[in-house]
């Protein structure tokens, strides 16, 4: 039987160990599951003969916790968890959440906010100049002079402000590979600065040569013209064919980052997913009823890694990048063959997928030698010319699994890109996909219909959308089905005015689409549409950008999301009146809204009958999707912080 990592002194001795090689921290319970990236460094730490132990969650106002298991022979490792502590923390709103799903008992408040931070200063405070590395999702997504939503302002590198020493940014399994070997063969922290894929502060005048360099941390927080050149020069290297070292001056310090870390080849990635995890969380926290973030992923096969999909609002291809890693096949049967054996499993693979699902090889055969195209994208505004499309290996792989004894369904959950789906001419990937791995709703991620917002957003114009959406009924109706597509949408998104807000609404009303729930874009650490919303220029173009800021505004946006509900009339009124478009008000059925007074009973029950069924919300098409605060690629955030792919 597979055994956790020690996380107390009694399992050091259980075990043998006088002193543990890494001592790692994260702002999540321990979970020794691949989907949590705290199980996979361990994991590989181990296999390469290290021994480690993880400390969950201490309490960051006390010492005793960063003690309890002594003196690391060579490093503390800190992660704020799965997700940014912020954004664990506080929605779009910036209102405190009431629970976290990555903690025991799913209580929110077992972290601080800022946790990379407050773990490290907790370290050296305690510890002194001990080697001290940081990585993970809010590690690697603030590497460099960042906007802050909380604070309202551009915060420097968490380099700085954590006091580490390496910062690893990205997936970091080759990175900690080297710097484990690298300690351990009597090297300095200083001298590891030759390893792919990690940041590090030095003497301006040690800046390597020929470094791709952003306006200084003073300069963009000045600046907004300088901040969104600093956001563009960090997305154009961010290729592991190209990319070139960045640099960024902190003040009397340099901050280096590496080119990218090489993505992990089919047979280290397989190596990877098939390293003795428990699949569970600690038994420890059975008294609080487990961690929730583990239901989504607990029978979910992870089969790639990037996303050359590229929105700008996704934080994906800062982090994992834009090229596609993949499991071989094997690999993925044998996990299978595995979740078949676990406790609990009732025939259901619940997704077979990653950032996006149905990606399995490159956009195009080309990048592997010259890297992805630079500041263009794969397949917005329209698909590239050169896009190759096969789901012919993915599919191959879904019909072995569904023929694994003990499989009674497969299922895929993970976003599907719908674009590139129907720019397949075999047809034979979408008639599977709805006849064997669809649970009645299809989730797709359009997220707006105005072309004007796709375009900030980086995303196919909403022909694209209508096209699927068509051949999707289409098989479905055929094959004697009822199964509904549930579409993600957002408001507020840089570039949206009312007048786009209403079009969204508009077309929500032509497709008979009532979302339940809503949400406004969040502008999370790194990404594009977070430089676009603080400096309200397109950092491609250097256009202004118009941003939708305050809370009336947004008010409205959302609210004419679900024009429909009785609650919202009077926002959604004023709303039309204020973009001039009071030919929507009244009771002809191509207007959003009537001008006639909304009873107390229908205010508060929503105007939705109690007698209404499940089935006949499905035959209007009302959306029962959880929208949460995504953006800035928190895109497995549904409801109430369930994971569906951790990064």
């Amino acid at each position: 039987m597979n055994s956790f990592m020690p996380i107390s002194r009694n399992d050091m001795n259980e075990r043998g160990i006088e002193q543990l090689d890494f001592i790692l921290i994260t702002g999540d319970s321990y979970v020794d599951h691949p989907s949590f990236g705290i199980a996979i460094i361990s994991r590989v730490l181990e296999a390469n003969g290290y021994t480690v132990g993880i400390i969950a969650q201490p309490d960051w106002r006390n010492e005793n916790d960063f003690k309890k298991l002594g003196v690391p022979k060579y490093a503390f490792l800190v992660t704020s968890g799965n997700i940014d502590s912020m954004v664990a923390h506080y929605t779009a709103a910036r209102r405190k959440r009431s629970d976290d799903a990555y903690t025991a008992g799913g209580k929110a408040g077992k972290r601080p906010d800022r946790a990379v931070i407050v773990y490290c200063q907790c370290i050296r405070k305690i510890f002194g100049d001990i080697p001290l590395m940081i990585g993970g999702l809010e590690a690697s997504l603030r590497r460099f002079a960042h906007y802050d939503y909380w604070d309202d302002k551009v915060r420097p590198s968490v380099l700085v402000d954590s006091g580490a020493d390496i910062l690893m940014y990205g997936m970091s399994e080759h990175q900690i590979v080297e710097i484990a070997d690298g300690l351990r063969d009597g090297k300095k922290v200083d001298e590891l600065t030759d390893i792919r894929g990690i940041c590090y502060l030095t003497d301006p005048v040690n800046t390597p040569i020929g470094s791709a360099e952003c306006p200084d941390f003073t300069q963009v927080s000045e600046n907004k013209k300088a901040y969104a050149k600093a956001c563009r020069i960090q997305y154009d290297q961010q290729d592991e064919v190209y990319g070139k070292t960045v640099v960024q001056r902190h003040g009397r310090k340099m901050l280096v980052q590496t080119p990218p870390s090489y993505s992990l080849t089919t047979e280290e990635m397989d190596f990877v997913y098939s390293l003795p995890y428990t699949r569970a969380y600690h038994p420890i926290y059975e008294k609080d009823g487990g961690v929730p973030g583990i239901e989504e992923v607990e029978f979910s096969i992870t089969h790639n890694r990037g996303c050359f999909g590229n929105c700008n609002f996704c934080s994906i291809a800062l982090h994992q990048g834009r090229k596609i890693s993949k499991r071989s096949e094997g690999s993925i049967l044998k996990e299978a063959e595995l979740l078949t054996k676990m406790p609990g499993f009732k025939g259901y693979i619940h997704d077979v997928g990653g950032p996006t699902a149905n990606f399995r090889n490159p956009s195009c055969s080309k990048q592997l030698k010259t890297g992805l195209c630079k500041g263009k994208k794969c397949l917005a505004p329209e698909p590239c010319k050169a896009l190759e499309v096969d789901h012919t290996e993915y599919l191959h792989i879904l019909r072995k699994l569904r023929a694994v004894k003990g499989v009674k369904r497969v299922f895929i959950r993970s976003g599907i890109r719908y674009d590139y789906l129907i720019k397949d001419e075999n047809d034979e990937f979408m008639k599977e996909l709805i006849k064997y791995h669809v649970s009645g709703q299809l989730k797709v991620a359009p997220e707006h219909c105005s072309s004007v917002v796709l375009d900030k957003m980086g995303k196919p114009h909403i022909e694209a959308y209508r096209k699927f959406q068509d051949k999707f009924y289409s098989i479905t109706k055929g094959m004697g089905k009822e199964q509904y597509l549930i579409p993600y949408l957002m408001s507020s998104h840089p570039g949206s005015t009312l007048k786009e807000a209403i079009e969204l609404a508009l077309f929500l009303k032509e497709n008979k689409i009532r979302p339940e729930q809503v949400q406004d874009f969040y502008p999370t650490p790194g990404t594009i549409s977070t430089c676009m919303f603080y400096t309200g220029l397109d950092p491609y173009t250097m256009e202004e950008v118009y941003v939708p800021k305050t809370p009336d505004e947004k008010a409205m946006q959302r609210a004419l999301l679900q024009y429909f509900r009785p609650q919202n009339k009077e926002i959604v009124l004023k709303a039309l009146k204020m973009a001039g478009r009071k030919d929507l008000i009244g009771d002809s059925p191509r207007c959003l809204v009537s001008d006639i007074p909304v009873s107390n009973h229908q205010r508060s029950s929503g105007g939705k009958s109690s007698k209404t069924s499940v089935n006949e919300k499905n035959k209007n098409m009302r959306s029962k999707g959880k929208f949460s605060e995504r953006g800035g690629g928190e895109r497995w955030q549904k409801g109430k912080q369930k994971p569906k792919r951790k990064q």
